[in-house]
């Protein structure tokens, strides 16, 4: 009998589906195979047991995460710092979710697979450089707005 674990490449594709609270992760091997999931909580002790879980199944050839500008941006920023290859996964089709039922470990493992197949390409928002200071400026200018018109409804 041939042992599987041998014709593996040692590398991986990690596949997360975001929430506010916690995170859930499947890691995928090069031939689709799912090794395993793990649910993290969403703070800096989560990401870095996140991180050494994935760790432990070969060399990460990149993180697909659903929601990279939302739920998933500390994730996304976590994982850049750590010289990780990041991209955004995208939502599922919604049709497909409907007809395949809706969990969150399906959506963390489609993630991956949309990674590993190539469909999901796109590299997040670094949310820096001059296009996030103006838009932090914007930011804080509509909040001075609003801010300045409740004054002025009080007096």
């Amino acid at each position: 009998m041939t042992d599987l674990t041998s014709t593996r490449s040692g590398h991986i594709v990690v596949g997360v589906d975001t929430h506010k609270h916690i995170h859930v992760a499947a890691v995928m091997d090069t031939v689709g195979g799912i090794l395993s999931t793990l649910t993290i909580p969403t703070d800096t002790g989560g990401f870095r047991q996140l991180l050494a879980w994935a760790e432990g199944f070969g060399r990460i050839l990149a993180f697909g995460i659903e929601g990279t500008g939302s739920y998933g941006a500390t994730l996304t920023s976590f994982l850049r710092r750590h010289d990780i290859k990041v991209v955004e996964a995208g939502r599922p089709d919604r049709r497909l979710r409907r007809a395949n039922g809706k969990s969150d470990t399906l959506d963390a493992e489609n993630a991956a697979r949309s990674v590993l197949a190539g469909f999901a390409t796109a590299i997040p928002k670094t949310a820096d450089g001059a296009v996030e200071m103006i838009r932090q400026l914007k930011v804080v200018h509509d909040s001075a707005v609003v801010n300045r018109s409740s004054t002025m409804i009080m007096m």
